[in-house]
């Protein structure tokens, strides 16, 4: 494990990683740190704890509609082949609970 130091919107933050990670640390830093000054700079949130939550949210939205890998559901977002596994858990959890009185 290695140590770097990572700054996001003035503030540093030590954080550790493996060696073959650090790369990708600091690309993540970079990236919150370009959402987060994106909205403190509009300047309609106040306080790093309010920015972090909608950059977060935003992060979030971001990764849940990129479009699913090649396949059957590659026309579906990332929240719609979730919220379609979800669906699907619930019919296989109707269909096998009868099966456990069986033993």
């Amino acid at each position: 494990m290695i140590q770097l130091d990572v700054t996001i919107m003035g503030q540093v933050y030590k954080l550790a990683c493996k060696e073959d990670e650090e790369a990708a640390l600091r690309k993540a830093a970079a990236f919150v740190d370009r959402k987060m000054s994106a909205i403190r700079d509009a300047g309609k949130v106040k306080g790093t704890d309010r920015i972090a939550v909608m950059a977060a949210l935003s992060m979030a939205g971001e990764f849940l509609s990129v479009k699913a890998p090649q396949g059957p559901l590659s026309d579906m977002s990332m929240l719609e082949v979730q919220t379609k596994i979800a669906a699907m858990n619930k019919v296989l959890d109707a269909a096998l609970t009868p099966q456990e009185a069986l033993f």
